[in-house]
């Protein structure tokens, strides 16, 4: 880097903030978000395999729910495989923290779908606290469409730019954190636990008449190893997000300063190490190797396709990640129904969170599901006629509400 460079790499100040802004509502390049541009049946195993997601509904080709849904299918979370979800343009050196995503799907994804992506900058919101100071909220939005134009879903994912934490090795981070922030875990692992997965629905429709408000989701326990971070990148991201490997990697540093410097030896470093290094994690003020936050949204889209059965539909959930998830925790996913109606179609809404072993939330948001109904029929796709105004309209509630 330049002199002028380096003296402004990490800077959160006027210039770099309203550099950033300067790129509000601008197409943005994509390609080192996306991992995969068809939902080819390869690539849908690999993603299933690296969520932890065995629902057959993605996973056996000979699978049918012997209905709607008989036509092979990839979970909603694929399309972070797709897209990351991640738009975080210009404050170099800055650090990123993964802190939610809002989803909207309109269709499901079928087996051999292409995809064009579009997404901009959406938001900014500068925020104060103690821990940072200043730091900022950036938005983008993400739409998802089949090749022919048929929309499939929007995304708006939200990523804090923090200053970087320095000299933090081996220390615990403050508590004083952004949304997704890095609040110090507590130090004690839990014991060794087993999967444990919610009862599956399946092939039997969950009908929207056979739900109650206070009806429970769950539980879903995942412990997270090492091994199952790798697991995610293999399915998921691959190298690209970070600017692939070897040369490749030292050029995409050059262009985005986009990197970690090594305290120990002042190399440039990959800006992702902290999820494979209890280190490097302690480093950057994670308290440890910590997940990436997309896996753990898309640990709670399954818990939640599992719950709805496969002729049931996730129409919308917005979640935000609180908390890091490290190493050796143990996460506990649930969720309660907290409204039942209909509207445009037969809706319920629940409440989501995950917990780790020291009951301490580390991810919320709320879920808008269609179900199968026996006086309404079943789930009608397109959502809305892939109108995105129709998620405007979800108060209006004609009949049969249980609120």
């Amino acid at each position: 880097m330049t002199t002028d460079q380096t003296s402004r790499w990490g800077a959160l100040d006027d210039a770099a903030i309203a550099e950033a802004r300067a790129l509000m509502n601008v197409p943005l390049r994509r390609d080192r978000m996306q991992w995969v541009e068809t939902a080819t049946r390869d690539a849908v195993r690999q993603f299933a395999e690296g969520v932890g997601d065995d629902n057959p509904l993605w996973t056996d080709p000979d699978h049918s729910s012997g209905g709607r849904r008989s036509t092979p299918l990839a979970p909603p979370s694929f399309l972070y495989a797709v897209d990351a979800t991640i738009v975080a343009p210009k404050l170099p050196g800055v650090q990123w923290i993964y802190a939610g995503t809002r989803w909207r799907w309109f269709d499901v994804i079928r087996i051999d779908d292409p995809f064009d992506v579009s997404a901009a900058l959406v938001a900014m919101q500068e925020k104060t606290g103690r821990r940072f100071g200043r730091w900022v909220l950036q938005t983008g939005e993400i739409v998802y469409r089949r090749q022919d134009g048929g929309l499939v879903a929007i995304a708006e994912g939200r990523v804090a730019r923090t200053p970087r934490q320095r000299g933090s090795r081996g220390k615990k981070a403050d508590a004083d954190a952004p949304p997704a922030g890095a609040n110090a875990p507590q130090p004690t692992p839990s014991p060794s636990v087993e999967t444990v997965r919610g009862a599956r629905r399946g092939t039997t429709p969950r009908l929207w008449e056979d739900v109650r408000v206070g009806d429970s989701v769950g539980p879903d326990v995942r412990p997270l190893k090492l091994a199952d971070i790798y697991r995610w990148y293999v399915g998921a991201q691959g190298a690209l997000h970070y600017g692939g490997a070897h040369a490749d990697a030292v050029r995409y540093r050059h262009r985005h300063d986009d990197f970690e410097i090594n305290e120990d030896t002042g190399a440039k470093d990959s800006a992702a190490r902290g999820h494979f290094s209890s280190a490097e994690g302690r480093s950057v003020g994670m308290g440890g190797a910590y997940d990436v936050g997309l896996h753990r949204i898309s640990w709670i889209i399954a818990t939640l396709t599992d719950w709805i059965g496969d002729d049931g539909f996730l129409a919308e959930l917005d979640v935000d990640v609180l908390r890091p998830n490290l190493v050796d925790d143990t996460t506990t996913i649930t969720g309660v129904v907290t409204r039942t109606w209909i509207g445009q179609h037969a809706f319920a809404s629940l409440d989501m969170e995950a917990r780790n072993q020291h009951d301490v939330v580390t991810a919320s948001g709320r879920a808008l599901v269609v179900l199968p109904s026996t006086e309404h029929g079943p789930v009608s796709l397109p959502l809305f006629g892939g109108d995105p105004a129709g998620f405007a309209h979800l108060n209006d509630t004609t009949h049969g509400a249980s609120d």
